[in-house]
């Protein structure tokens, strides 16, 4: 099969690849601080919420390692309700 050229990419041994798309939806990004700080409790720690179209949600816990990147861990809590403090608008919200 012949794919565009903008859906190809290289591994790091030079291997073409295809960009193939597992699902769409949206998402909700969010990091931890102390209470009685306000100080993010570790630089860089998130969590990140996916909700696909169909309303499959998967949750991935980020931990930051060195040169700036991340360890991507995912949790089996992904339909566990939770809220998250929007320190914007001073309230409490849901996720989706």
């Amino acid at each position: 099969m012949k794919y565009p050229d903008s859906v190809i990419t290289h591994n790091r041994k030079g291997d073409a690849e295809v960009r193939v798309l597992v699902d769409k939806g949206r998402y909700c990004r969010y990091q931890y601080t102390d209470p009685k700080t306000g100080r993010l409790v570790e630089k860089g720690k998130t969590s990140i919420m996916l909700e696909t179209a169909d309303g499959k949600k998967e949750h991935f816990f980020l931990i930051p390692v060195k040169g700036g990147r991340f360890l991507a861990l995912s949790l089996k809590d992904a339909e566990k309700a939770r809220k998250v403090w929007n320190k914007g608008k001073k309230k409490e919200e849901s996720l989706f």
